[in-house]
């Protein structure tokens, strides 16, 4: 049995990555350690260098990207639900946790960490696991949080960004085009491309190729072949898939095929 606090997050230990990551997002936070090497961060424009023994985290719906020199990290991609019910049963409102702070030097927190890493790595039972998850993230959450929000800012606080991320979603395996995602926000083609970055910091498109290529590195955790992956989440060329998954990841997506440095709890 798995930890149920972690069904469906992603888990991803990458032992050196060289290279650049283009400007992306997750749903989900993102919380990871660097063990050695350098890692430069952008976020919201500000550039913050991550060196051994830091914790790097990223807050849902930032965009971010950075450059990699012999990085060896480990991350995992916690729930808004997961951090919001800690952060209720801590101080009694249901309240979603925000960081500042986006690269941490704390010894105590990197090793709390640590630990629950090697837990899910190696396997150990549900209640170690849930029990060294809730430690850890206990500890940021109760140091680090700097506000906290009652409901998540994202590209859905607007009716018209709504629809047309509902309705990107639901057309993610076939052809978007601008006249479509216009058509359902009820813009002209200029206001829709302006206005949509300036909501949510991405373009359409880069929009789109963070949520296809997240599509597929889930796909293909859950066993699914490299080819019919990036087919079901629209990508009709592989060779556009893998270029686009390096781009965001840093590692071609054949790298999760490496099971004992992936996990996806079901």
């Amino acid at each position: 049995m798995k930890a149920s606090l972690l069904r469906d997050t992603i888990f991803e230990n990458i032992t050196n990555s060289n290279g650049q990551f283009s400007n992306h997002f997750h749903d989900t936070y993102t919380i990871g350690l660097t063990h050695d090497g350098m890692f430069k961060s952008i976020r919201a424009h500000k550039a913050s260098l991550a060196y051994s023994y830091s914790t790097r985290i990223i807050n849902p719906g930032e965009v971010h990207c950075g450059d990699s020199h012999a990085w060896q990290y480990t991350n995992f991609y916690p729930s808004v639900a997961l951090l919001t019910n800690l952060y209720e049963q801590m101080y009694g409102e249901t309240k979603i946790p925000m960081f500042e702070k986006h690269i941490i030097q704390d010894d105590e927190l990197y090793q709390r960490l640590v630990l629950f890493f090697r837990s899910v790595y190696q396997h150990e039972e549900p209640l170690l696991i849930e029990s060294k998850l809730i430690d850890a993230l206990s500890y940021l959450i109760a140091h680090y949080t700097q506000k906290s929000l009652p409901s998540l800012f994202t590209c859905k606080d607007k009716k018209s960004f709504s629809m047309v991320v509902d309705y990107i979603h639901a057309h993610l395996d076939g052809d978007i085009s601008l006249d479509d995602l216009s058509y359902v926000a009820k813009m002209s083609k200029y206001h829709f491309l302006r206005l949509f970055k300036n909501h949510i910091g991405l373009s359409p498109h880069q929009y789109i190729m963070a949520e296809r290529t997240y599509k597929a590195k889930t796909l293909i955790l859950k066993g699914e072949s490299l080819s019919l992956a990036g087919l079901q989440a629209g990508f009709s060329d592989q060779s556009h898939f893998i270029r686009s998954f390096r781009k965001i990841y840093g590692y071609s997506p054949k790298t999760l095929l490496q099971k004992s440095n992936f996990i996806l709890y079901p």
